[in-house]
C-alpha cells in the first residue's frame, strides 16, 4: 500500500478522542502520527495505562515526544491521556468513540456537550446506528457529523464522513479535515449499504465464534481458512480481536434487537469472553494473546503432530475436469511422478494437453520458468484405465460431486491400489466417511479439499474421518506442505471450514435481494471498502456459479437443517432462468439479470 497523504492540521489544533478502545485507541494513533495534538478521555484507569504504554513503544524509535499524564497541558504535537472530561474543552474537534450502543452514546454525547462550547463539531463513531438520532440525542444536532469506520483504522484506511439534514456547515467541514489529516481515504459507501455489509460481516463473524466453541476446529485453522480460501485480510477471529469484542457484541446485540434474526444472536462463547474480560487485543487477551505493545504473540502449536509419515513416490489422479487437471499441474510441479486416469485415453490425453497449456501460461506469467515446465511435462503420464494407479503411494479422486458415482470409484480403487496406498477424495460436500466406506479399507482415506484453481490457491481442507489411520493424517498432512500448500485439518462434515462459514453469509446476501431498495453492486462495494474483501457476496457468487452454490446449499441444508442453510428461493429461480453467473456470462452483476 503507498503511503497516504496527510493534510498537516492547522498549528495549535488539538483533537479530542473519548473512548479508548480497539477504534478510539486506533484513532489516537493515527492523529498522533498525522501530527495533532490529542486529548484522549477515558474513565477506565487501565484503558489510560495500556494506551500510553503502547503510544511509548510506537514513539520511541521515531523520535516523537511521549503521551503526557493526567493534568498536562497541551502544547505541541503530544497525547495527554485523563480520566477528566474537562479537559476537552481545549478541543477544537471532539470525536467520540464509544461502542455502538444507543444509551452508552447518548451518555457520552451529552457529557461533551455539557463541557464544549457551542459550535465545537462533535464526530461520532457509530457504524450501525443512526448518527441523526444520536445527534438529537446530544442536544446539539448542529455541531454532530458521522464518522463511519468499519474496523479500526489503520493508515490510509477507508472512513465515510457522514453529514445529517441537521449538520452544520462547520461541522461538515471539520469531520473532512479530519480524514484528510489522519490520512485515512474517503469513501461514499452510503447508509444503507453500508449497513447491509455490516449486518452481513458481524453475522459471518458470530458464526466462526460458534465454529471455533463447538470444538470442530481451532483458531488457527479457521482463520487460516478463510484468509486462504477467501482471500481475506485476516482471519475472522483476528478480526474480531481488532475490532473488539465488546464492541462486536454491542453491535450483534443491537442487531438481533432490532431485527429478531438469530443470526445475530450473540454466539455464547462471545458472551462469556466478554464479561470475563477477554476483549481482544485492546486487553492483550481475546482469541490471541498480545503483548504489551498490542503486537501478537506466537501462540503454541495446536497440538502435536508426532504421528511419522510415509514417503510419497508417486502420484496418482483419478478425473479429467478443471479440478483433476489443476491437482495434476500441482503435483507434477512440485517434482512427483503423476498418473491421470480418464474414462477412457483420448479424454486422459486431452486432460495432459490443457496441463500443458495452463503451464505454458505459467511460463508467460513468470509463474514458473521453462525449465520447470518440461520437467512437469516429463513427469506427467495419462491413462484410461484405472489399473494405472497400482503403484501409486497416494491417489487423489477428483471426479463429479455426486456421491454415488465417487462411491463407485472408490470400490474401483480399494480392489486396485496396493495396500497402505492414500486415497483422498476432493470433495467439499459430501461423506468422506461414505467414499471411506465403499472402498472397502476405511483407515485409508481422507478428503483433500483443493481449492480452484489448485495451482494459484495454497489451501487444502484436511478432512478426516473417525476411521482414519494416524499415519495416514500425517501422510496426507506432510504432502500438502511439499506441494507448497496450507493444509488445515477438520472432521468429516458437509463444508467442512469454509463452506459451512461462506455460505450462510452467502445466503444472507442472497435475502437483501427480496428489499426493492438493494443495489447487489453497492453491496459489495461497501465490503471490499469497508472491510477489505476482496470480493463482495454478489460478485463471489457469480464466480463459484449460481448453479454450483445452489448445490452447496442444498448439501448443506440436508446436513443441518437449520434456517442459515436454507436454499434461497431467489437462487433457485435465477439457476432455473438459465442465470449461472460468470460462467455463461448472465448472473447477479449483469445486466441480465438485473432487468
Amino acid at each position: 500500500m503507498t503511503e497516504p497523504q496527510i493534510t498537516a492540521p492547522p498549528p495549535g489544533t488539538v483533537t479530542a478522542v473519548v473512548g479508548l478502545g480497539s477504534l478510539g485507541e486506533a484513532l489516537v494513533h493515527l492523529l498522533h502520527r498525522a501530527g495533532h495534538t490529542v486529548v484522549a478521555v477515558d474513565t477506565d484507569l487501565d484503558a489510560l495505562t495500556r494506551v500510553a504504554g503502547r503510544l511509548k513503544a510506537a514513539t520511541a524509535t521515531a523520535g516523537t515526544p511521549h503521551p503526557r499524564g493526567t493534568g498536562s497541558r497541551p502544547g505541541g504535537p503530544e497525547v495527554v491521556l485523563t480520566a477528566d472530561h474537562t479537559a476537552l474543552r481545549a478541543a477544537g474537534v471532539v470525536v467520540e468513540a464509544v461502542p455502538d450502543d444507543q444509551a452508552a452514546k447518548t451518555r457520552v454525547l451529552r457529557t461533551i456537550t455539557s463541557v464544549c462550547p457551542p459550535g465545537t463539531p462533535i464526530v461520532t463513531t457509530t457504524s450501525t446506528l443512526s448518527v441523526t438520532r444520536l445527534a438529537i440525542a446530544a442536544g446539539r444536532p448542529a455541531d454532530v457529523a458521522g464518522l463511519r469506520l468499519f474496523t479500526p483504522p489503520g493508515p490510509g484506511g477507508p472512513a465515510e464522513p457522514v453529514r445529517t439534514a441537521l449538520t452544520s456547515a462547520e461541522a461538515a467541514a471539520a469531520v473532512d479535515e479530519l480524514v484528510a489529516s489522519t490520512g485515512l481515504t474517503p469513501v461514499a459507501v452510503g447508509a444503507r449499504p453500508a449497513d447491509d455489509a455490516t449486518a452481513l460481516v458481524l453475522a459471518f463473524l458470530n458464526r466462526a465464534v460458534i465454529l471455533l466453541d463447538e470444538g470442530y476446529a481451532t483458531r488457527h485453522d479457521i482463520d487460516t481458512a478463510m484468509r486462504l480460501g477467501c482471500g481475506l485480510p485476516a482471519g475472522p477471529l483476528e478480526t474480531l480481536d481488532r475490532m473488539g469484542l465488546d464492541t462486536v457484541h454491542a453491535q450483534l446485540t443491537g442487531l438481533w434487537r432490532r431485527t429478531g434474526d438469530t443470526a445475530f444472536e450473540p454466539a455464547p462463547l462471545l458472551s462469556r469472553m466478554v464479561a470475563t474480560g477477554r476483549l481482544g487485543r485492546k486487553t492483550g487477551e481475546g482469541f490471541y494473546a498480545y503483548d504489551e505493545t498490542g503486537s501478537a504473540l506466537a501462540a503454541p502449536a495446536d497440538g502435536p503432530h508426532d504421528t511419522p509419515a510415509a514417503t510419497v513416490r508417486r502420484v496418482g489422479v483419478l478425473g479429467s475436469g478443471a479440478m483433476a487437471r489443476g491437482i495434476a499441474e500441482v503435483t507434477a510441479t512440485a517434482g512427483y511422478p503423476t498418473v491421470l486416469v480418464a474414462r477412457d485415453a483420448d479424454r486422459a490425453g486431452q486432460a495432459l494437453e490443457s496441463v500443458g497449456d495452463s503451464l505454458t501460461r505459467g511460463v508467460r506469467r513468470g509463474r514458473i520458468t521453462p525449465l520447470a515446465k518440461a520437467t512437469a511435462l516429463g513427469l506427467l503420464a495419462g491413462a484410461g484405465d484405472m489399473a494405472a494407479l497400482a503403484d501409486c503411494d497416494l491417489v487423489i479422486e477428483a471426479v463429479a460431486e455426486d456421491l454415488s458415482v465417487k462411491r463407485a470409484q472408490f470400490a474401483g480403487l480399494g480392489a486396485v491400489c496396493a495396500p497402505g496406498t492414500v486415497l483422498a477424495t476432493t470433495t467439499s460436500s459430501l461423506s468422506v466417511a461414505a467414499c471411506a466406506e465403499a472402498s472397502g479399507r476405511p483407515a485409508d482415506v481422507v478428503g483433500l479439499h483443493f481449492f480452484n484453481p489448485a495451482p494459484v490457491m495454497r489451501l487444502v481442507e484436511l478432512a478426516h474421518t473417525d476411521t482414519v489411520d494416524p499415519g495416514v493424517l500425517a501422510t496426507a498432512r506432510a504432502f500438502c506442505g511439499t506441494l507448497g500448500k496450507t493444509a488445515v485439518q477438520c472432521p468429516d462434515r458437509s463444508g467442512f471450514i469454509v463452506n459451512s462459514l461462506l455460505f450462510p453469509y452467502l445466503g444472507a446476501a442472497l435475502a437483501l435481494l427480496e428489499r426493492h431498495d438493494v443495489d447487489p453492486a453497492r453491496t459489495d462495494e461497501a465490503i471490499r471498502q469497508g472491510f477489505g474483501f476482496p470480493m463482495g457476496p454478489f460478485a463471489l457468487l457469480d464466480t463459484i456459479g449460481l448453479d454450483v452454490s445452489l448445490a452447496i446449499q442444498h448439501r448443506l441444508y440436508e446436513r443441518f437443517r437449520t434456517p442459515e442453510y436454507v436454499p434461497a428461493p431467489v437462487l433457485e429461480e435465477l439457476v432455473a432462468a438459465g442465470l449461472l453467473g460468470r460462467k455463461n456470462g448472465r448472473g447477479l452483476l449483469t445486466r441480465d439479470a438485473r432487468r
